[in-house]
């Protein structure tokens, strides 16, 4: 029975490896991996009271299978907060057991408990696997996305 729960400071050695699956889905492996200071200070904003950042497992039978890292800001065209589900990744072997959509659907409760009437996320569009359940349980507006690094 897979459960989902807040991140806690124990969940460090089990966690690193997700995060890193998470991260060499995405590219960010070997030489492109993210500095070291990253993932610590990601790890340290889980904890802080005053980050808008949150973490959540997924644990079977004692071992974490899944993460989900989610935020709260504002938005130009909502006066409740929207929430940013940024990174989602389970286990290669636990996938097609629901443990996703466990995660996807905590980070939604968790939304509402703060007023928050959006959950929006991005992936590739490559990602045909995930995209299987994101269409079952969120809706895709068709937006192409664009970034710049300054």
């Amino acid at each position: 029975m897979t459960a989902v729960r807040p991140i806690e400071a124990s969940d460090r050695a089990g966690w690193e490896p997700l995060w890193a699956g998470y991260n060499a889905f995405y590219g960010r492996a070997g030489e492109t991996a993210l500095a070291r200071e990253i993932t610590d200070t990601l790890w340290q904003r889980f904890f802080d009271a005053g980050e808008p950042v949150f973490g959540l497992v997924a644990e079977d039978a004692g071992r974490l299978v899944g993460l989900a890292h989610f935020l709260f800001h504002r938005s130009t065209s909502r006066i409740e907060p929207v929430c940013y589900l940024q990174d989602l990744f389970t286990s290669p072997e636990s996938r097609g057991r629901g443990v996703g959509r466990a995660l996807i659907e905590d980070v939604y409760a968790r939304a509402r408990d703060v007023g928050a009437k959006r959950v929006y996320w991005q992936t590739r569009d490559t990602n045909a696997a995930g995209r299987l359940l994101y269409d079952k349980v969120a809706r895709h507006h068709g937006f192409i996305v664009y970034s710049h690094d300054a």
